[in-house]
């Protein structure tokens, strides 16, 4: 019996995960959370096979759920969930420590081949994600993004894509001042100073595919 836990801050999603999974007699829900904090406690608690994680989440995101699990060399692997268009780079989620990485608009089947994969020790991912790993790992040479903070990252790739500060703050339930005040680290530490640059800097380096058409 493989068994699940689900780390999602949407209600909805979660109900449609279990309803998923509940199909297959070999796949067990041993409980649900709706944030990252949560969902560390419920990991260490319930000691699941497999975690199915939310990359975007308030508070502790699931890039950092992921660091803090593998850190604490806990069994439980972890499979990152994420909307396709507001993905960070997987290179950096497999190397926090993620076994697999999938993009929410999968289809079932492929959510169910991830678990059982994931539970039996392989990794795992969707086959439009690993077509941008290896893209990245084709460029050879390290990376300024890796120098970012687990939030960081999730800031400058939604700002690379186009996304408007308030939009970042509400899907990351933060201020915008905080929002700001990322911005201004991100761009510190790549060494930019503004948005257009970030855009081409994350498309040298494997992030985006093209640069994101920016607002005026």
């Amino acid at each position: 019996m493989i068994r699940v836990v689900l780390v999602d801050d949407h209600a909805l999603m979660r109900t449609g995960l279990r309803m998923i999974l509940e199909k297959h007699p070999d796949i067990e829900i041993a409980g649900e959370a709706e944030d990252g904090e949560q969902g560390l406690a419920l990991i260490k608690q319930a000691k699941p096979d497999v975690a199915l994680v939310d990359v975007h989440m308030p508070g502790v995101s699931g890039i950092e759920v992921t660091e803090r699990v593998h850190r604490a060399k806990l069994d439980t692997r972890i499979v990152i969930l994420t909307i396709a268009d507001e993905a960070p780079f997987p290179k950096r989620l497999l190397e926090a420590g993620a076994s697999g990485y999938l993009t929410k608009g999968c289809p079932a089947d492929e959510l169910i081949k991830a678990v059982r994969r994931v539970a039996d020790g392989q990794k795992y991912l969707g086959g439009d994600i690993a077509q941008q790993l290896a893209l990245a790992t084709m460029a050879g040479e390290a990376s300024p993004f890796d120098e970012l903070s687990a939030r960081e990252l999730e800031v400058a790739m939604m700002l690379a894509q186009g996304r408007a500060a308030k939009h970042i703050a509400t899907r990351l339930h933060l201020s915008e001042k905080t929002v700001a005040t990322y911005k201004a680290r991100l761009f510190e530490k790549l060494a930019i100073d503004n948005v257009v640059a970030l855009a081409h800097l994350a498309s040298a380096h494997g992030l985006l595919e093209k640069p994101a058409h920016m607002p005026a």
